[in-house]
């Protein structure tokens, strides 16, 4: 079975009913879940080469198995020597079955291999029960060769959920595995 399906599982038949009994939902639609997960790199030096933004785009694409967007700047600052409409990052949706196995293997095999992992920080939510994490080096996924990246690059990734508060996040979020320092 695959992984993706083991953890939508566990979400149905463990996490939800939990969920719906500490929270006392009447519904079980009223129930947080996973919306998707939003993957972000910025990418400042591509406006010189080009080439940093395809080696970067085909890492995210091998991270997530889905091809990024390019994102690109809104308006001109000279300071930064950057124009209108340049490319500066890149970006990836990620739902449904993608988003599983993604969470699957940050959770699971990513996270655990930062030097020193004590967790992540339980002060990452917005307010509104979404979660924002930093990552700093891309070579924390399995996919990612190490003899094979040309510059370390750090991504955000954002967890967006349905729950209304932090708090309800936060347990939809420890209830699927996620570490949270202590």
């Amino acid at each position: 079975m695959p992984l993706e399906i083991k953890l939508k599982q566990r979400y149905v038949s463990e996490v939800r009913p939990e969920l719906i009994q500490r929270f006392g939902y009447d519904n079980v639609w009223a129930a947080p879940r996973l919306e998707k997960i939003v993957i972000n790199q910025a990418l400042g030096e591509a406006k010189e080469d080009v080439r940093i933004l395809e080696k970067a785009a085909e890492e995210i694409r091998q991270i997530t198995g889905q091809k990024p967007v390019i994102t690109r700047a809104k308006k001109s600052v000279s300071n930064f020597k950057l124009r209108k409409g340049m490319p500066i990052g890149l970006k990836v949706t990620l739902r449904g079955d993608r988003m599983w196995v993604f969470l699957e293997k940050l959770i699971n095999v990513a996270l655990p291999r930062i030097r020193d992992f004590r967790g992540v920080n339980p002060s990452g939510f917005d307010g509104r029960g979404n979660y924002n994490l930093g990552i700093r080096e891309q070579l924390i996924f399995p996919e990612i060769s190490y003899d094979q990246v040309d510059a370390v690059r750090g991504m955000d990734i954002a967890i967006v959920t349905t729950a209304e508060t932090d708090e309800e996040a936060k347990a939809l979020l420890e209830l699927l595995g996620f570490p949270f320092r202590k």
